[in-house]
């Protein structure tokens, strides 16, 4: 299951996600403390088993001393959601901003499309060069928390309006954080599937003169084979070891949606790029073996933004003539939170 060739190139994978893929177990201890998972019953028991914890979340985990109310954390998913919405049916910024080294061009395209009318400072913690710095992110942190737009009302964004609506500092500083989380984690993510729909698609796309496919279908065949959120991890405890043998209450367990996707006992033809698998499928998510964005009760809290605002960017790219310059041929997955493709592309100018 290591090599996956689509359409005359290929991927390859960093050691340790290449020494996953070898696996023919379908539960595998990977260290002392960790036992891995790709049965599809089990995972289900798994996340199942219990409630995820704050700090197994992504975005909701505790922030400025202090649990994310369920309230703030409804508002927030609201927000974004607002902002998505508003954003795609804006003019999309100029394509020239995708041209560079992806996922990154993309994610800050991304940014710029939804959220570059809020004011200063503000959109600040949206900036990719901001959040990559420790220290600029906490004076930006500060002077947002100090000021934070107070006069931009009806010229910023819904999640923008949180932080300009919050009630005190602590409000103020964890409406901060959830915005910085939510676009960081929707920008990052709809870049990284975008990226990898682009490679799988590979040169045949080009050669045809920018014909593209059904890409609803294509996306869905891409969170398949190639899916950014490619781990779940869930920290041990008694309520999973009953549930299999290789358990034990000290192990914490890592869930590979990547390695249930790509395996034969699920999925005919399995490392094959085939967006038409999905035509006629009303409800993707309800596929046996399929977990783009997790099982019930435990899901994406942003499914509903994701494969829109990534056909929407696919779109943007097509229509603006964006190819792949390098590699050509085989690309490098790094071992990353984010399963994501790295290669340049240049868009026609």
């Amino acid at each position: 299951m290591v090599s996956a060739v689509v359409r005359d190139h290929s991927v390859v994978y960093a050691p340790r996600m290449q020494d996953l893929l070898a696996r023919e177990e379908k539960v595998f201890r990977i260290d002392a403390t960790t036992v891995g998972v790709s049965d599809c019953d089990l995972m289900a028991e798994i996340v199942a088993g219990r409630p995820v914890l704050a700090t197994e979340r992504s975005v909701y985990k505790p922030a400025a001393g202090a649990d994310i109310p369920h309230d703030s954390a409804t508002r927030t998913i609201r927000a974004l959601g607002q902002d998505v919405m508003a954003g795609i049916r804006t003019p999309p910024p100029p394509a020239r901003a995708l041209s560079g080294a992806w996922p990154y061009a993309a994610t800050s395209y991304l940014r710029r499309w939804l959220f570059a009318s809020d004011p200063l400072p503000v959109s600040l913690l949206s900036k990719r060069g901001v959040t990559r710095s420790d220290t600029v992110s906490r004076i930006v942190d500060r002077a947002v928390t100090l000021w934070p737009g107070s006069d931009a009302e009806g010229k910023c964004t819904a999640l923008a309006e949180q932080i300009r609506g919050a009630s005190g500092t602590q409000d103020r500083k964890q409406a901060i954080a959830l915005y910085r989380r939510a676009t960081a984690t929707l920008c990052d993510g709809v870049a990284a599937l975008a990226g990898n729909a682009l490679w799988l698609m590979g040169p045949a796309r080009e050669q045809e003169g920018g014909a593209r496919d059904d890409l609803t279908s294509v996306l869905w065949e891409t969170l398949r084979l190639l899916p950014p959120a490619w781990m779940l991890f869930r920290k041990g405890g008694d309520a999973y070891t009953g549930l299999h043998p290789e358990i034990r209450p000290t192990d914490s367990v890592a869930l590979f949606p990547l390695l249930m996707h790509r395996h034969p006992d699920y999925w005919s033809d399995p490392l094959e790029f085939r967006p038409e698998r999905w035509a006629g499928v009303a409800d993707p998510e309800k596929t046996p073996a399929f977990m783009p964005f997790g099982f019930d009760g435990a899901r994406c809290w942003a499914k509903h933004l994701v494969v829109p605002l990534a056909e929407s960017l696919l779109t943007v790219a097509f229509d603006n003539g964006l190819v792949i310059r390098s590699p050509r041929q085989e690309a490098h997955i790094p071992l990353r939170s984010l399963l994501s493709v790295r290669f340049d592309a240049e868009a026609a100018a």
